[in-house]
This record gives structure tokens, C-alpha cells and sequence, in this order.
């Protein structure tokens, strides 16, 4: 893959690491290196990064189609993969808006370019550590309504934001701004099974663009604040009744997905 001016590719990127779990093509060397350190401390990651895609899925069907979301925020998008939110939605009701943020240049250049729809769907270049910003945004403001319900998406991405940035009171700013009605989905992994699993992969991530902060099931719950969770609450995102042959059952309790609704 051809490297954009002011890409540093020598620096493992998350976002990019998890296209290479999904098993695409837009990741450099560096990415591959950190990514088979990380499969070689968890080879489940492969199939934790689809469930994860799959989590994402029943998500946004759920709100379009059982809570008539037709707006949609989602932070720390990524890199398009195979079916993404605005896709998701839209196969419901063609007439859902959707914001992606990510402040990272490749995954900006690759949104853009599958977007053909900006009076629908736009991706905008920001820090999801600066809600101010993000929710003052003309771009935002000229297509989502913030008076009116909205579902904001933080899927696999508290995770890369370390508890010096303060991520309880960033998750707090961007439910406040929320109208009543309005959603927030959230997914994490978290340490509370396998601490020293956890801290393998967090010494693997020392070396990339963002730092790994798995947390306990509490801190995780704490990102709701007030708004009350959807059932079945705050659960496994890993829904194996039978975890996959040779996958510890303990890793299930790795990570917690749960939608919350603003009273």
C-alpha cells in the first residue's frame, strides 16, 4: 500500500492493526509486525475482531429498526470494512445520517473516497478526545440535529484511550450534549478474567499509535452515567455458548458491550 505524505508507516497504527485481524490490505509492515506479536500472545483476536464487526451490526439494526435512531455518530470509526454503519442503517431506512470521526489521515482518505453521499454521510478529520470541537462542528451541525435523538457509537475504541485523557469525563461531555431519546453504544476490552493476558497485549500496544487501557467491568459501566441499559445490560461482547475448540473460556470475560438510553 502506497504511504500518504506525513504517514508515519514505521509506527504500528490500532486502526490499522485491526483492518490486518479483519484481514485487509490497508496496513503497512510495522502493522502486519505488532498485529502477529499480538495473535501470537492471542490467536483469537481474528475471530474476536469479526465478532466484533458482527457486535456492530446487531447494534445499529437494533436502534434503526427497534428504536427509530436515524442518526448516527460514530467516534473512532476505523477503517471501512465490509459492511459499515451508514451501509448497516440505510439497508433499513435509506434516509438515516450518519457522522464518522477518526484523526487518523488514512482512515479519513479511505472514508472519504467510499462516501458518495455527503448530504448523508460524511467522515470528519477530529480528536474523539475533544467533544467541544467534534459536537461544534459545521460539518456535524449541517447533518445531524443534536435537538433531536441521536446514537453515538464508541465500539472498540475506550480501549485506546488511556486514563490520562480523562475518558470518563470525555464520555460525559458528549452524553450531555445528547437529547433525550438519545443512545449511546459502547464496547470494551476488559481485565477483569485475565489480567495477565491483558498485560501482554498492553506491552504489545506500548509500541503503537495508541496505548491498550483494557478496564474492569465497573469503570466500563461507569461510562453509562445515568442513561439506563438496554437489555440485557452490560454483557460479554464475545456471545459464545460454547467458546470456539482451543479458546480459553475465561477470554469471553475480556471485553462488555452494552447500549444505553438517555431518560
Amino acid at each position: 500500500m502506497t504511504v500518504p505524505s506525513g504517514i508515519d508507516s514505521t509506527v504500528p497504527n490500532a486502526a490499522r492493526m485491526y483492518d490486518y485481524y479483519l484481514g485487509g490490505k490497508d496496513n503497512y509492515a510495522a502493522d502486519r509486525a505488532a498485529a502477529e506479536a499480538v495473535l501470537a500472545v492471542a490467536p483469537e483476536m481474528r475471530e474476536a475482531a469479526r465478532s466484533g464487526r458482527a457486535l456492530i451490526k446487531r447494534v445499529v439494526e437494533h436502534l434503526v429498526r427497534d428504536r427509530g435512531i436515524r442518526q448516527f455518530l460514530d467516534l473512532g470509526s476505523g477503517l471501512p470494512a465490509a459492511e459499515n454503519v451508514h451501509e448497516i442503517a440505510r439497508a433499513i431506512d435509506p434516509s438515516v445520517r450518519v457522522v464518522y470521526v477518526d484523526y487518523d489521515a488514512v482512515v479519513c482518505a479511505h472514508g472519504q473516497a467510499l462516501l458518495a453521499e455527503p448530504d448523508r454521510a460524511i467522515i470528519l478529520r477530529r480528536d474523539v478526545r475533544e467533544p467541544e470541537t467534534i459536537l461544534g462542528a459545521p460539518e456535524l451541525r449541517g447533518l445531524l440535529d443534536l435537538d433531536q435523538p441521536v446514537a453515538v457509537l464508541m465500539m472498540f475504541l475506550l480501549h485506546l484511550i488511556p486514563d490520562a485523557d480523562k475518558p470518563h469525563n470525555m464520555v460525559a461531555a458528549y452524553r450531555d450534549a445528547l437529547a433525550p431519546g438519545s443512545f449511546l453504544a459502547i464496547s470494551h476490552a476488559a481485565n477483569d478474567a485475565r489480567p495477565d493476558y491483558m498485560a501482554r497485549i498492553t506491552a504489545i500496544y506500548r509500541g503503537a499509535n495508541a496505548p491498550f487501557t483494557p478496564r474492569p467491568r465497573a469503570q466500563i459501566e461507569a461510562f453509562f452515567g445515568d442513561f439506563e441499559l438496554e437489555q440485557p445490560g452490560l454483557v460479554n461482547v464475545w456471545p459464545y455458548e460454547q467458546p470456539p475448540p482451543g479458546m480459553d473460556p475465561d477470554l469471553s470475560r475480556t471485553g462488555y458491550g452494552a447500549v444505553g438510553r438517555k431518560p
